[in-house]
């Protein structure tokens, strides 16, 4: 004889089905918060990383600024230091040129004139000359032993142009320990400028 199933198999189906339904969204939503919490995770790692990386550039650009400070102030020592050497080595250079400049004095000086006062400026003579000069004062037989030391002046790789400040009669008011008998002797103050000849042209 055969057997007749009476179950309800559309409602056992249907019953598995919503059964099914809901595991799947049960695990639908175990799985979107384990996905939230695995990208939180992930973020809050990546945040972490970025401000470890941001405190280590932050740390380094401390260190840089302080060399930084520090190679700036090396500079301005290293520029004193030159400053400095340039200086000496200035006047060394121009301890030769000096020489050289009171020796090219004698050899120009002519006869019958001779040299009361020499003073060398540096920055030129008030109201006279504006660069490197040397003042000089003397004793002249004649006006034209004045102009003959002016023209050898000039004509002097040492000199520059040469300015006269005042020449005159010694008289008896010139120099209170001079004798009246040399009132005829011109007395001359003039300024002359100094040159840097080339070194082939001062040999």
């Amino acid at each position: 004889m055969a057997k007749i199933n009476l179950r309800p198999w559309r409602e056992e189906r249907a019953a598995a089905r919503q059964k099914d339904f809901g595991t799947n969204i049960v695990a639908t939503i175990i799985g979107a918060f384990a996905l939230v919490f695995i990208m939180g995770y992930y973020y809050d790692l990546q945040m972490d990383r970025q401000s470890a990386r941001n405190s280590f550039l932050k740390n380094n650009i401390s260190m840089l600024d302080e060399r930084i400070k520090e190679i700036e102030e090396l500079k301005r020592q290293r520029e004193r230091l030159l400053e400095r050497l340039n200086a000496i080595q200035e006047l060394q250079g121009n301890r030769p040129i000096i020489v050289r400049n009171f020796d090219e004095l004698v050899r120009v000086l002519p006869d019958g004139l001779h040299y009361d006062f020499l003073e060398r400026k540096e920055f030129g003579i008030e109201g006279l000359l504006e660069s490197d000069a040397i003042r000089i004062k003397g004793l002249a037989l004649q006006n034209k032993d004045v102009s003959e030391l002016m023209r050898r002046l000039d004509s002097s790789i040492w000199f520059g142009e040469a300015s006269l400040s005042k020449v005159g009669a010694l008289g008896a008011g010139g120099s209170g320990k001079r004798s009246l008998a040399l009132s005829d002797i011109r007395e001359f103050d003039l300024g002359v400028i100094l040159t840097k000849p080339k070194a082939e042209d001062a040999k």
